[in-house]
């Protein structure tokens, strides 16, 4: 009798795995790295669609867009750029399956669709800005910084659609908020909490981390007991931000963990890896975080690249 009841359990066992769906994104072992053509690509922006596995990077050499994914060991081309330097930066994509692109010194944000890479949508901000990045509310609104002039600018989720060009809106003047110095790379990364009630910015030139309110568009400076973060790209998982720093040392991504309202945070580790070529942004990629090696130091010190240029991939810190 036990031996039959024995058999029907590993019969069982055996129906269960045949009927198990297919590893999911991360189950299965992934590259530490993954490869970009190109030998003058210096990417800034990534992204991470979790439906698909893929990975979105910007090349601030020509504005184009490649893409990969996170099981397989290269990426590729997708979209074609402008055709000039930092008109890519920041990239993000949304829940409907488009692919938002900050235009760096363009003034545009431009609106793709993540399958086909067709352009769906541009709007504007005109002149003497440098969009930088974007945080996709919860509602489907676009925050979009800009790390020239003291504005934060808003598309609406409404507005994102098949359409002529458009205005973004100037959605929260920062000038009596957060310091400003020109010629300086100031607002920089930006995130969104789940709930979709605050946003958290950093100035990367002072290295502080700030958190507006939605509703009030408040905006305070989060308390890090005295300690630096000079944040580029930002990823938020919780109440833990990740804070890409890519001039400190040899480049790394400092931990914060945020109190529930966000107000304070204390700074739990910083991370480094032997990957690491100017680390700009970061995504969180089902369990690791895929880090852009962006090779700013080589390009601002006119230096030749360290080719070929990659994406690094590093369990979460």
């Amino acid at each position: 009798m036990k031996r039959s009841l024995a058999l029907i359990g590993f019969a069982m066992l055996a129906l269960l795995i045949a009927l198990a769906p297919t590893a999911s994104v991360g189950a299965a072992p992934r590259p530490s790295s993954y490869t970009l053509p190109g030998s003058a690509v210096f990417p800034e922006g990534v992204a991470y669609q979790p439906t698909t596995g893929d990975f979105f990077v910007s090349s601030t050499t020509d504005g184009s867009i490649l893409r990969g994914n996170v099981m397989e060991p290269a990426a590729a081309p997708f979209i074609a750029g402008p055709g000039t330097q930092f008109s890519a930066v920041g990239v993000k994509v949304d829940d409907a399956g488009r692919l938002i692109v900050a235009g760096g010194m363009t003034g545009d944000v431009r609106i793709y669709d993540a399958a086909t890479g067709s352009l769906i949508r541009t709007f504007t901000t005109g002149t003497g800005g440098f969009l930088n990045d974007i945080a996709v509310a919860t509602n489907g609104d676009l925050f979009v910084t800009d790390s020239f002039r003291p504005v934060l600018w808003r598309i609406p989720a409404s507005e994102i659609h098949s359409g002529a060009a458009e205005p973004a809106e100037a959605w929260l003047d920062l000038t009596s908020t957060i310091a400003y110095t020109a010629g300086q790379f100031n607002v920089n990364g930006i995130v969104a909490t789940d709930n979709g009630k605050r946003l958290l910015v950093s100035q990367s030139f002072t290295s502080e981390l700030f958190r507006i309110d939605v509703a009030t568009k408040a905006v305070t400076e989060v308390d890090l007991s005295g300690e630096a973060v000079a944040g580029d790209g930002l990823a938020l998982l919780g109440r833990t931000l990740y804070a890409g720093e890519p001039f400190s040392g040899p480049g790394q991504i400092a931990k914060v963990a945020l109190s529930g309202d966000l107000s304070s945070g204390t700074v739990l580790s910083r991370t480094t890896d032997p990957s690491f070529m100017t680390p700009t942004t970061m995504a969180v990629a089902a369990g690791r975080l895929l880090i852009v090696n962006s090779q700013f130091a080589q390009l601002f010190g006119s230096l030749p690249p360290i080719l070929p240029f990659t994406i690094s991939s590093i369990p979460l810190p």
